[in-house]
């Protein structure tokens, strides 16, 4: 049984499927303006991890993650590089799908473009000013926040508390709304800007319905899960809640999953304090698989902190499990063993996707492999759970010189000429392959 914290409840509760056996999973993507930071790919690692999990336990995920591709930093952006607004887009998706493959993350079932929803969205905004909840003003359309139920329920705010806040808020979009907490569902285009024909003018749509939009067109009106970072719960989750259950009259989503923050040096990362790091400059000097099992291995609530030592660290539980991975069959192993590592690894996991705890049992298993248990079921079983946390290590075979060397030193242990096993254990060990003379004969690993 797999327990999820919903931030909704705030409580741990017993996932039960829309449909048995299957998950329909929404995850917020990526403005496509810059390179993704290292906070942005923290988030894409951890829900990827919660896909692998699901999928390890048999679901069948429907995964979607969005591209927004419409937005005033694209604007400007592709603006100041002399770009059109869609190629400047594609740069910046092109350059997300080359990040985050190296950090092992799974393409999702379907990465949508706003630019490829445009009329859903009108119709949906549409629908929302015929039902009440929306209103056109000055070329710009709003929702009506003062309509929807427990508005900002999830980000365990009040709407009183937020008009009180907004309450002395004086600007040109403040003067167009009726309730300065109201939201912007269409923008009119200013002069120059990428605009689409509506019943309202030429415009574009808001960053909250764009999601709305995209999740209810491919996954229905309720969702399983919809997740993202821990700064979307408000304003952008609350929204989507808003205007979605406005529509539809339905949950929007059955569970709410929010992943926590990542520290530089115990210090938030930001420009102003000169520690901002993109994904993209940071796998250039380390190492995609070692940087994904740094993000994947700690809770996805908890944040994390980045240092110099978390990634020595990483790389070096990395180089210890591949070397477990990659050793010869010892051909037994204890059956009842493996289950309990099995029955623990999906304890840790059941329990909102502990991978801190999960990997823990995954350390253990490699050392009781690594005293002599290892199968093909063993490994099967092994290689299931390091593809968890987006581990995939292929079998090295040694070429056949080593070969011959490692057969040559035994013919000499044989006949107790030492002189030459020691020498070409040596030559060996040269070449980066250690060698282990165990009670069930020599296994190797590269060092």
């Amino acid at each position: 049984m797999i327990s999820i914290y919903d931030t909704m409840s705030r409580s741990l509760r017993e996932f039960v499927p829309l449909e048995e056996g299957k998950v329909k999973m929404y995850v917020c993507g990526p403005t496509v303006y810059n390179y993704i930071h290292i906070g942005n790919a923290r988030s894409v690692v951890s829900f990827d991890t919660i896909r692998r999990y699901f999928e390890y336990r048999g679901y069948e995920v429907t995964y979607i993650s969005n591209f927004t591709d419409v937005d005033d930093k694209i604007i400007k952006g592709a603006a100041e590089s002399q770009m059109d607004t869609k190629a400047f887009a594609d740069k910046f998706i092109a350059a997300f799908r080359e990040d985050v493959t190296k950090l092992g993350v799974k393409p999702a079932t379907v990465h949508p473009r706003v630019i490829d929803f445009m009329d859903e969205i009108i119709a949906f905004v549409a629908d929302l000013i015929a039902k009440g909840y929306a209103y056109e003003s000055g070329g710009d359309v709003y929702f009506r926040v003062e309509k929807a139920k427990d508005y900002a329920k999830l980000a365990n705010k009040t709407l009183e508390d937020l008009e009180l806040g907004a309450s002395g808020r004086v600007d040109a979009e403040s003067a167009l709304k009726e309730n300065p907490v109201d939201f912007a569902l269409w923008k009119s285009a200013k002069p120059g800007e990428v605009s689409w024909a509506s019943p309202w003018g030429d415009g574009r749509p808001g960053w909250h319905i764009e999601c709305s939009v995209m999740a209810t067109e491919l996954l229905g009106d309720t969702i399983d899960i919809h997740g993202g970072g821990a700064d979307l719960e408000f304003p952008h989750h609350t929204n989507e809640i808003a205007q979605s259950e406005a529509k539809t009259g339905q949950t929007f989503a059955n569970y709410w999953m929010h992943n926590a923050m990542l520290n530089i040096d115990n210090e938030k990362m930001s420009k102003s304090l000169g520690n901002f790091v993109t994904a993209h400059d940071m796998l250039e000097t380390v190492d995609g698989q070692v940087l994904r099992f740094f993000l994947a291995t700690q809770h996805y609530r908890r944040p994390v902190n980045y240092t110099e030592k978390a990634i020595h660290d990483a790389e070096t539980n990395i180089k210890y499990l591949k070397n477990t991975y990659s050793q010869p069959l010892t051909g037994q192993a204890d059956d009842p063993a493996l289950d309990s590592f099995i029955q623990r690894f999906e304890e840790a996991m059941d329990d909102d996707f502990n991978a801190a705890n999960g990997v823990t049992v995954l350390f253990d298993l490699a050392k009781w492999i690594n005293s002599g248990n290892y199968t093909e079921v063993v490994k099967t079983e092994f290689a299931r759970m390091l593809a968890v946390f987006g581990i995939a290590f292929k079998t090295e075979v040694l070429d056949e010189d080593i070969e011959a060397l490692i057969a040559q030193r035994q013919e000499a242990r044989a006949n107790r000429d030492f002189a030459t096993a020691d020498r070409i254990r040596d030559e060996l060990a040269e070449q980066g392959i250690k060698l282990l003379d165990t009670k069930d004969g020599v296994r190797w690993l590269r060092d």
